[in-house]
Protein backbone atom coordinates (compact mmCIF):
# COMPACT_ATOMS: atom_id res chain seq x y z
CA UNK A 1 0.00 0.00 0.00
CA UNK A 2 1.49 3.33 -0.98
CA UNK A 3 1.37 6.46 1.14
CA UNK A 4 -1.24 7.86 -1.26
CA UNK A 5 -3.57 4.96 -0.40
CA UNK A 6 -3.27 5.32 3.38
CA UNK A 7 -6.41 5.84 5.40
CA UNK A 8 -7.26 9.47 5.84
CA UNK A 9 -4.95 10.84 3.15
CA UNK A 10 -7.84 12.22 1.09
CA UNK A 11 -10.01 13.63 3.89
CA UNK A 12 -11.69 17.00 3.60
CA UNK A 13 -11.57 19.43 6.50
CA UNK A 14 -14.98 18.29 7.78
CA UNK A 15 -14.00 14.63 7.42
CA UNK A 16 -10.75 15.26 9.24
CA UNK A 17 -12.61 16.97 12.08
CA UNK A 18 -15.10 14.11 12.29
CA UNK A 19 -12.24 11.61 12.34
CA UNK A 20 -10.48 13.56 15.10
CA UNK A 21 -13.72 13.73 17.10
CA UNK A 22 -14.23 9.98 16.69
CA UNK A 23 -10.66 9.30 17.81
CA UNK A 24 -11.14 11.53 20.86
CA UNK A 25 -14.36 9.68 21.75
CA UNK A 26 -12.57 6.34 21.36
CA UNK A 27 -9.70 7.54 23.55
CA UNK A 28 -12.20 8.70 26.18
CA UNK A 29 -14.01 5.34 26.13
CA UNK A 30 -10.73 3.47 26.47
CA UNK A 31 -9.77 5.62 29.44
CA UNK A 32 -13.11 4.94 31.17
CA UNK A 33 -12.69 1.20 30.58
CA UNK A 34 -9.12 1.32 31.90
CA UNK A 35 -10.39 2.99 35.08
CA UNK A 36 -13.14 0.40 35.64
CA UNK A 37 -12.38 -2.82 37.51
CA UNK A 38 -11.97 -5.69 35.04
CA UNK A 39 -14.64 -7.58 37.00
CA UNK A 40 -17.23 -4.94 36.10
CA UNK A 41 -16.31 -5.00 32.42
CA UNK A 42 -16.41 -8.82 32.28
CA UNK A 43 -19.82 -8.94 34.00
CA UNK A 44 -21.10 -6.34 31.51
CA UNK A 45 -19.94 -8.59 28.68
CA UNK A 46 -21.73 -11.56 30.26
CA UNK A 47 -24.90 -9.48 30.44
CA UNK A 48 -24.42 -8.57 26.78
CA UNK A 49 -24.30 -12.28 25.93
CA UNK A 50 -27.48 -12.78 27.97
CA UNK A 51 -29.21 -10.01 26.00
CA UNK A 52 -27.94 -11.45 22.72
CA UNK A 53 -29.42 -14.84 23.60
CA UNK A 54 -32.73 -13.22 24.56
CA UNK A 55 -32.88 -11.31 21.27
CA UNK A 56 -32.34 -14.48 19.26
CA UNK A 57 -34.86 -16.42 21.35
CA UNK A 58 -37.50 -13.72 20.90
CA UNK A 59 -37.06 -13.62 17.11
CA UNK A 60 -39.83 -15.00 14.94
CA UNK A 61 -39.01 -17.77 14.45
CA UNK A 62 -36.55 -18.15 17.32
CA UNK A 63 -32.93 -18.50 16.20
CA UNK A 64 -32.05 -21.38 18.49
CA UNK A 65 -28.54 -22.04 17.21
CA UNK A 66 -27.63 -18.36 17.54
CA UNK A 67 -29.08 -18.20 21.06
CA UNK A 68 -27.32 -21.43 21.97
CA UNK A 69 -23.94 -19.99 21.02
CA UNK A 70 -24.50 -16.89 23.17
CA UNK A 71 -25.71 -19.04 26.09
CA UNK A 72 -22.74 -21.39 25.78
CA UNK A 73 -20.32 -18.45 25.69
CA UNK A 74 -21.97 -16.96 28.77
CA UNK A 75 -21.83 -20.31 30.57
CA UNK A 76 -18.15 -20.75 29.70
CA UNK A 77 -17.30 -17.42 31.29
CA UNK A 78 -19.43 -17.93 34.38
CA UNK A 79 -18.33 -21.52 34.97
CA UNK A 80 -14.64 -20.82 34.39
CA UNK A 81 -14.42 -17.55 36.31
CA UNK A 82 -16.88 -18.41 39.08
CA UNK A 83 -16.29 -16.33 42.20
CA UNK A 84 -13.75 -14.14 40.43
CA UNK A 85 -16.74 -12.41 38.82
CA UNK A 86 -17.88 -11.14 42.20
CA UNK A 87 -20.47 -11.79 44.83
CA UNK A 88 -23.44 -10.63 42.73
CA UNK A 89 -23.02 -13.21 39.93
Amino acid sequence: MSDDDSFGSNLTGDDSTALSDAQAALDDARQRIAEAPAQVVVVNHVMGLYELAAIHLSSTPPKLSEASLAIDAMAALVERLGERMGEHT
